[in-house]
């Protein structure tokens, strides 16, 4: 190991679940150490390029090592950047192995490890509540003033115009979908996490997609939006097509979790003959813009297959090799007819303009993805919920 840590503190200030977002945010490679003083043995995991591969404590291993470690309440962590040597035998996502845990945590189902006392209980967390989306802000220099907003007040209202975007400094806000009978609650947002879309950085007018509320005081950083138009304007035309695919992902999941939460969800038909496309016969790593036709993306749950949306003209498909979105290839699959056309991007470049984002801008990108992966395992346990009640 090298002589310094990267980063270093202690689990009683940053929780294992905030380490992850940040280290996947700013897509770190080396070895996270945590100790406490309650566990015989310290926990190791290992991350590439921000994703877990591996992990241990004392004679566990991989994910079974893993999750306990969200337990620690009390102790120590450090992080060193260095070359990871052990192979990748953890297949969960990033994002999914944190709701995972949180949900495990709230079960029960993982022990809470630390001192005696009623003020360790995590009031963040509460049953049939959702997780708190966090991140890292990478760059304060963005942010060009502050506004604070008290409780229950608007941010941003559903249908309004607007092109300000801002990252949430301190504070809780609740992204919701006006339906029928009442406001649908799809997202929490945490210290770290952006409100706005990459959408709102093209020219011309922009509709908010969501209402987005304080839930207690918050205090918000206005960002730089021409700053950040700049950076995305600079960049190639492939990566800006996976940007904005990114936000046609998200409005298409949470469009799809509000009808399954009004019960107007409507069976999505495959075309005859549709087949498995990922990757197009060649490796499912693969990815690739859509140039013609529709495809559809399939969700796998323990009912079968759940159809998700379609995807479309100028949509991106296929796994980012720099973040999850808790989609193809692991947890869904891509379906189309023969008449679908493809253009293969080249994932080194891709990979290669991610590395040379801004902080913020990275910070950004996985906030968007957190928010897709999210939303889809809400529309997964709508689905679920509905599934079983059809079997009464």
């Amino acid at each position: 190991m090298n002589d310094t840590s990267t980063l270093s503190g202690e689990l009683s200030f940053i929780s294992l679940a905030d380490l992850f977002q940040l280290l996947g945010g700013n897509t770190g490679t080396g070895v996270l150490k945590i100790t406490s003083q309650y566990a015989p043995n310290p926990g190791y995991i290992y991350f590439v390029k921000g994703n877990p591969v591996n992990a241990t404590c004392g004679r566990l291993k991989g994910i079974d090592a893993l999750y306990p470690l969200f337990g620690w309440l009390d102790g120590s962590f450090e992080f060193r950047e260095e070359k990871v040597q052990k192979s990748k035998v953890i297949k969960q996502g990033r994002m999914e192995i944190v709701l995972d845990a949180l949900r495990m945590l709230d079960d029960g189902a993982i022990k809470k490890l630390g001192p005696p006392s009623d003020m360790l209980t995590d009031e963040t967390i509460k049953k049939d509540s959702l997780p708190l989306i966090k991140g890292a802000i990478g760059d304060y220099s963005y942010i060009i003033g502050e506004e604070e907003f008290e409780d229950g007040r608007p941010i941003v209202k559903e249908g309004k115009y607007g092109k300000w975007m801002w990252v949430i400094l301190e504070g809780t806000a609740d992204v919701e979908k006006e339906t029928e009978n009442a406001p649908m609650t799809v997202l929490r947002l945490g210290e770290g996490s952006f409100i706005g879309t990459f959408t709102a950085l093209l020219f011309g007018k922009y509709a908010r997609k969501s209402t987005v509320i304080a839930r207690g005081k918050v205090s918000l950083g206005l960002l730089d939006t021409e700053r950040l138009s700049r950076e995305f304007n600079s960049l190639s035309p492939d990566f800006r097509s996976l940007l904005l695919s990114l936000d046609i992902r998200l409005k298409k999941i949470t469009d799809r979790a509000v009808a399954l939460y009004t019960k107007k969800a409507e069976d999505m038909a495959l075309p005859e003959g549709a087949k498995v496309i990922t990757g197009k016969g060649s490796s499912k790593h693969d990815i690739s813009i859509i140039t013609d036709g529709v495809a559809y993306l399939i969700g796998k749950t323990q009912h079968g297959d759940f159809p998700l949306f379609t995807l479309e003209k100028e949509d991106v498909i296929g796994p980012l090799p720099f973040l999850d979105i808790g989609h193809e290839p692991e947890f869904a699959f891509v379906a189309a007819s023969n008449d679908l056309k493809l253009k293969k991007l080249d994932t080194g470049n891709l990979q290669a303009e991610y590395d040379n984002l801004s902080g913020l801008f990275r910070s950004f990108m996985y906030n968007i993805c957190a928010c897709i992966s999210l939303t889809t395992r809400v529309a997964y346990h709508l689905h679920s919920k509905a599934k079983k009640n059809n079997k009464k």
